[in-house]
């Protein structure tokens, strides 16, 4: 390479920016000659999108209602067998055989073990005999009785060889008696080689095997649990077994109500349990109660088997058999803070007012409100993170379907009753989750452009104040009066 060459390279870049600013320059020109031609012609000129006015926000409402409810309380139980027995050996001998596998089902009075016979039988022989001999001497001792009484009478016997005749003859009458006690332990004890089984149920591992001298003091052989059916046993607190008492007596009692069970797969178990046990003392290191209820457990064709097992854990639903006429307000609807439960409702002024609420139970779908509502107020479901206290709003009714319901809680805050949020001590005012900020092309969620965000993006999260804590469910773009395109 040239110096002249290298010159002219190291010199080609800034030629190549001077020769664009120049084209640059004359396109611009070229459009300003081209607006103020337009202009002097008459032509119309394009004006730049202004903002609209914008009214108050729209808002989907329900009324409250009273509508029918299943009662749920919850806690956490664990499946019993109503009879559990540990499989002993009664008589010590060598175990000779095993009449059942391991893990099946036996009926009461099949036979499960068989323990050595020999000696036992050599033992019942000998009380047979034993009883022989005694029979043979209580013969001897009432013939030399009887005699004594003969020669008494005559007067050529004395009276203390009929005492002792007499006592001979007793004597050998227990030891008949004694003979045959022995002979029925004897074969009491070879009834027990034989093990069988003292209930229905199923019966697990074994834990000694063929050849091992077995006895009382061996421990358990074997644990069977009987199977149908089951009980759950749960304990409830001081302050459940409270409002449980208070919710169910004028109605029955335990009678008024009916258990239902969830296992740990999430599956609802498909036979319903009652109550059939209440302690009488409280727990002093946990301060619970426990509770029992009974429940069929059948064998289903579809698991080849039964469902519950001893020992196994489940969720316990205790429902009232009568659902309850109850005011009721969309889950979504509730919100709470420090002060507690909360919903807008729009006055007959179509304003937005704040109403605290006291909740009872709940469905997925309802809250019920104890206090706070009366039926045939205007809650605001939709578009809550629009709204402030004292807000004018403009209300639209929308469709109570639970499904509907569910499908505009998704993205939204948690349910109140289950999922406490909000910090009161700020003392903000409702608003949206995320304040001003223009985006074009972006439906503006709250008034003056609030709360925008990017197209397809989600929700913003909640952020636990109580101007933040709105369900941030996603609301039909003709409800939305405000957007900015």
């Amino acid at each position: 390479m040239t110096l002249a060459d290298h010159h002219v390279r190291s010199h080609m870049p800034i030629t190549m920016m001077r020769r664009t600013k120049s084209s640059l320059l004359r396109t611009s020109r070229s459009a300003a000659w081209a607006f103020l031609l337009a202009m002097a012609l008459g032509a119309p000129v394009p004006a730049l999108a202004q903002p609209g006015p914008q009214g108050p926000p729209t808002v989907g409402v329900q009324d409250a209602i009273r509508r029918p409810v299943t009662e749920s309380t919850e806690f956490v139980g664990r499946v019993e067998a109503i009879e559990r027995v540990e499989i002993i050996a009664r008589v010590t001998g060598f175990l000779q055989e095993r009449l059942f596998e391991e893990g099946q089902e036996v009926k009461k009075g099949d036979p499960l073990y068989r323990i050595e016979r020999s000696t036992f039988e050599a033992d019942l022989a000998r009380s047979q005999a034993q009883i022989a001999s005694a029979e043979a001497e209580l013969a001897n001792a009432r013939v030399t009785l009887s005699r004594a009484q003969e020669l008494s009478r005559t007067g050529a016997g004395t009276r203390a060889a009929l005492d002792n005749a007499t006592a001979q003859d007793r004597t050998a009458n227990a030891q008949l008696v004694a003979a045959r006690a022995a002979t029925r332990a004897a074969e009491i004890n070879l009834g027990y080689t034989e093990i069988t089984s003292p209930i229905d149920g199923k019966i697990g591992r074994t834990n000694l095997t063929i050849g091992n001298v077995v006895g009382p003091n061996t421990g358990t052989l074997a644990v069977i649990v009987s199977q149908d059916p089951m009980r759950v046993a749960f304990p409830v607190s001081e302050r459940q077994v409270l409002e449980l008492r208070t919710r169910y007596s004028s109605r029955g009692g335990v009678n008024a109500v009916q258990v239902r069970f969830r296992t740990a797969d999430g599956r609802t178990y498909p036979d319903i349990g009652r109550i059939d046990f209440v302690d009488n003392q409280i727990s002093r290191s946990t301060d619970t109660l426990l509770v029992r209820a009974r429940v069929a457990n059948p064998i289903r064709p579809e698991i080849g088997g039964r469902s519950l097992i001893d020992g196994q854990f489940v969720t316990v639903f205790v429902e009232g058999v009568e659902p309850v006429l109850a005011l009721t307000v969309p889950r979504t609807a509730v919100l709470q803070d420090q002060q507690g439960s909360y919903v807008f409702i729009v006055d007959a002024e179509s304003k937005a007012l704040r109403r605290n609420i006291r909740l009872g139970q709940s469905t997925p779908q309802f809250a019920m409100v104890e206090e706070g509502l009366t039926p045939g107020d205007k809650v605001i479901v939709e578009g809550i993170q629009r709204v402030r206290p004292g807000q004018e709003v403009k209300a639209v009714p929308i469709s109570p379907d639970p499904a509907t319901q569910a499908g505009h809680a998704q993205g939204g805050a948690a349910p109140a009753a289950t999922q406490p949020q909000g910090n009161a001590a700020t003392g903000n005012d409702p608003a949206s989750a995320a304040p001003g900020g223009s985006n074009p092309g972006t439906a503006q969620g709250g008034p003056n452009g609030a709360g925008g965000s990017p197209p397809g993006a989600p929700a913003a999260p909640s952020t636990g104040n109580p101007g933040t804590s709105q369900p941030t469910s996603s609301t039909p773009p003709a409800s939305q009066p405000g957007s900015g395109r």
